[in-house]
């Protein structure tokens, strides 16, 4: 069974399963790719992978005899047979799944083998096969993520570069600032999509098969092929370690330093490249959330959410639901950081706590991943918006511009005092702030009425606007940027 098996997409609820939750209060995840991907029939096709790799990896040292792990995939290869209400019933009471989940699968293979069976699990503990089986589920969940955030870097890409010029108002504090562009917020969006990219391709590249047996020395797997092991040991090759490499192979996982019962580096990487994600995609969201207000109008949604009582709505649902992610995973990820601190060789309740706030950052982040993708692509820009709402102040948010320019002509404090006055003037008497300054006779022979009215003109002052988009672009997915 391969790790691609063991995140295979499980299937709905049955009718009437009352404990089932098939995601009515998590609609940011229900029905996407990476909520199959994380189910419960996804964790026990995960946990059957870690079992059956586990045989494979010894026999192919020779602990086991030959076609014995292929006995074993052929029981496992069903995971619909092991009933997962009852393992997780039975797990109450050891306290994990895995113990349930080996009893019933060394039952279903002893219906083909008896001796098949005796190599179900051996010399391993139960968080070697949940840990390892974690790690897959996580993989086959990050590769959806990552091409979400791909699909998403794409969209944005473009919107970066078709509105590279397209001026509109810079916020700050809530309130106007000076001008800048909508394809310069896109490129700062696609920047940060990126980013996240980069630490979920990371952490994918180095998530680790668990193995160490009963407290992390390896010591059953020796003892249960000694004539093999003193073999490795005539040629100064470890058993246990070999039998690590060749479980990382049969799991498509890499070998991590040490067994890592306590030592929790692997889910504390996952929860900050989670965490990061989710806040990163958040900050398209709250952007989007703010320009899609009917007041601004200058962005909106393909396809907006309706309303239970207002037919006329057409609310930003994609952003509200990655919104919402952005939120819980921050939480979710400190749950798994305080997993840390871990005491012993085995935490009683500290690896225990991480199981359902990592699954549920996996999801979540999934499916805020999957809304960005297609909020992006099918976000619309609304320049007419943005023009409009840049004249909103009457030209007071080229203030700063026109201090810099009339200081290099009466000096700074005199050129301050002249815009400030004349910024005062125009919120006074609602005119346009060029009007106001025109009236100043401080100004006379020092600036024209058409030069203020060039100057006050916001989409003239979008400064280096557009070659910060043209060098974002030049950012590859990978991380590596084409030379200028």
């Amino acid at each position: 069974m391969t790790s691609g098996d063991a995140a295979a997409n499980s299937g709905p609820a049955a009718p009437g399963d009352t404990a089932a939750d098939v995601g009515l209060l998590a609609p940011v995840r229900a029905g996407t790719a990476v909520e199959n991907a994380t189910g419960d029939v996804a964790y026990v096709r995960a946990l059957l992978a870690a079992e059956t790799a586990l045989v494979r990896a010894q026999e192919s040292l020779g602990h086991a005899p030959a076609g014995t792990a292929d006995t074993v995939a052929s029981a496992a290869a069903d995971a619909t047979r092991f009933d997962v209400r009852s393992l997780a019933l039975r797990a109450r009471s050891g306290g994990n799944p895995v113990i349930p989940l080996a009893a019933d699968l060394t039952a279903a293979v002893a219906e083909r083998s008896e001796e098949a069976a005796a190599h179900v699990h051996r010399g391993a503990t139960s968080q070697d096969i949940l840990d390892t089986a974690a790690m897959l589920v996580a993989s086959e969940a990050l590769r959806l993520i990552l091409a979400d955030l791909d699909r998403a870097a794409a969209a944005l890409a473009l919107i970066a570069a078709e509105h590279r010029d397209t001026p509109m108002a810079g916020r700050t504090l809530t309130q106007h600032a000076v001008p800048t562009t909508f394809g310069l917020k896109a490129a700062g969006w696609r920047s940060l999509v990126l980013d996240a990219r980069d630490r979920i391709a990371a952490v994918l590249d180095t998530l680790p098969v668990q193995l160490g047996g009963a407290a992390g020395t390896l010591a059953a797997f020796a003892a249960f092929a000694e004539p093999v092991a003193d073999e490795l040991r005539a040629t100064d090759r470890d058993t246990g370690l070999s039998l690590v490499a060749a479980y990382a192979d049969a799991t498509g996982l890499t070998v991590p330093p040490l067994p890592w019962h306590t030592l929790r580096t692997p889910v504390a990487d996952l929860a900050g490249a989670l965490s990061f994600t989710a806040g990163a995609l958040g900050k398209l969201a709250a952007d989007v959330l703010v320009l899609s207000r009917t007041e601004i109008g200058e962005v909106s949604e393909s396809t907006g959410g309706g309303s239970s009582t207002m037919p006329h709505k057409a609310n930003p649902a994609r952003a509200v639901l990655i919104a919402s992610a952005a939120r819980q995973v921050p939480a979710l990820a400190g749950i798994l950081y305080g997993a840390l601190a871990a005491e012993d060789e085995r935490p009683p309740g500290a690896w225990h706590a991480e199981w359902q706030p990592l699954r549920e950052a996996l999801r979540t982040v999934g499916g805020a991943a999957d809304a960005a993708a297609a909020l992006a692509e099918g976000l619309r820009a609304h320049p007419g918006r943005m023009r409009a709402n840049l004249g909103a102040t009457g030209g007071l948010i080229v203030s700063e511009r026109l201090t810099a320019v009339l200081s290099a002509r009466m000096g700074r404090a005199t050129a301050r005092t002249a815009v400030t006055g004349g910024a005062a003037r125009a919120a006074r008497e609602r005119i346009p702030l060029h009007e106001a300054l025109a009236q100043d006779p401080a100004l006379a022979g020092i600036v024209s009425p058409g030069e203020l009215a060039t100057l006050t003109d916001p989409s003239g002052y979008t400064g280096s606007a557009g070659f910060l988009v043209d060098r974002a672009l030049r950012r590859h997915h990978d991380g590596g940027t084409v030379p200028e």
